[in-house]
């Protein structure tokens, strides 16, 4: 009975699949490196070919190159919204899903809707627009790419509010990187072709320096590469092992290391393209009653972030986190469980902690990889 349930749900997922539209992303390490502009040729070169091809959303940043490149191509008119007494415009959702055309473009993935709208945010409008079996090609910076924020924050400063979740471009059917070196992109922006004069020199000094250009290229160069290995291993025969990688995480009531050991593991699996977990031990000294609320509602958001991320939360009661670990390892068939960096020494907590102690003896007796993560 349970095998014919799980053949009808894969067929059932077979059919869903065909009917869902094809998602093309292409992805940029800043503002300015031609993304739009691509997606625009792109746009000319399928309504050439007789494709049925409209603009659902476009946001040319008053880039004459970009803006003249909307002439000739049909577009899908905007919604316009009052909102706080003044008249928005936003990309109409409904409208697209009525036209139905083959493409649609879809700019700014990350884009925060007006409050009100029937999503959130842009990239759970193109969801939806891929439900209804039409193609989608878009556009995202990589500092806006969910498990990347941390080491965005890092290298620029800056903290994106606007993020788009790793499951988005892992739903991707191709993901196209347009690359620019630091100098190409520097020249662009004295030129005028990004921001308006007023905001060169600001920019100059603030996100737009070699150094931090190169990191962000990097990133950018990275997240391509691990999205094509997932297409490799997803469509190409390649060694299976690949395919049983499972990382556990495990973290603590410690916000801030929790959301990095979250983060970190989300790349790790994301990289392999592999189910991952999050595990997290209540023990008696952490019970409800016994921990601060705003503890508490850092657990909650960290819960969500990892779901966001595409990570299955575990959470157990007991006061042996060994024990839990090795058990939650074995019966979700576990490859690497991922551990924060204790706060003594490697050496000191090998000699000295027992906790860790039981774990690695308790690890050494499988397959199970033990990473710790910074």
């Amino acid at each position: 009975m349970e095998d014919r349930q799980k053949s009808v749900a894969y067929f059932l997922n077979l059919i869903r699949r065909s009917k869902r539209g094809k998602f093309k992303i292409y992805i940029g390490m800043s503002a300015g490196v031609g993304k739009t502009y691509r997606m625009l040729l792109e746009a000319h070169s399928l309504l050439k070919n007789g494709v049925d091809v409209k603009i659902g959303f476009i946001e040319t940043h008053n880039r004459k190159e970009t803006h003249d490149l909307i002439e000739g191509l049909p577009v899908i008119p905007r919604r316009k919204v009052f909102y706080k007494g003044k008249e928005l415009e936003e990309m109409d959702l409904q409208a697209i899903v009525n036209v139905h055309p083959e493409v649609v473009i879809v700019d700014e993935l990350a884009h925060t809707n007006i409050e009100g709208s029937k999503n959130e945010k842009r990239w759970q409008d193109v969801l939806e627009i891929l439900d209804a079996g039409i193609n989608v090609i878009s556009a995202v910076n990589i500092q806006h790419i969910e498990s990347l924020n941390e080491e965005v924050r890092l290298i620029t400063g800056i903290e994106v509010r606007e993020r788009v979740p790793d499951r988005v471009l892992q739903l991707a059917d191709e993901v196209v990187n347009i690359d620019l070196t630091a100098d190409e992109l520097i020249t662009r922006l004295r030129e005028g072709k990004i921001y308006h004069a007023s905001k060169i020199e600001i920019a100059l000094r603030n996100f737009f320096q070699s150094e931090k250009i190169l990191q962000l290229r990097e990133l950018a160069l990275k997240e391509v590469a691990s999205q094509v290995e997932r297409k490799v291993d997803t469509e190409v025969t390649v060694n299976t092992k690949l395919r049983h990688e499972r990382f556990l995480a495990c973290i603590s009531s410690n916000h801030e290391t929790a959301r990095k050991i979250i983060r970190k593991t989300a790349r790790l699996a994301g990289y392999y393209n592999s189910k991952w977990y999050v595990l997290y031990v209540q023990t008696g000294r952490e019970n409800s009653d016994r921990i601060k609320l705003s503890v508490q509602r850092h657990l909650i958001n960290n819960f969500k972030t990892a779901t966001e991320l595409g990570a299955e939360v575990i959470q157990v009661k007991s006061n042996s986190i060994p024990s839990t670990i090795a058990k939650v390892a074995e019966e979700k068939e576990i490859t690497t469980v991922c551990i924060g960096k204790p706060h003594l020494t490697l050496w000191q907590v090998i000699l000295k902690t027992n906790v860790f102690n039981q774990l690695l003896n308790r690890l050494s007796d499988s397959d199970i990889d033990l990473v710790i993560l910074s």
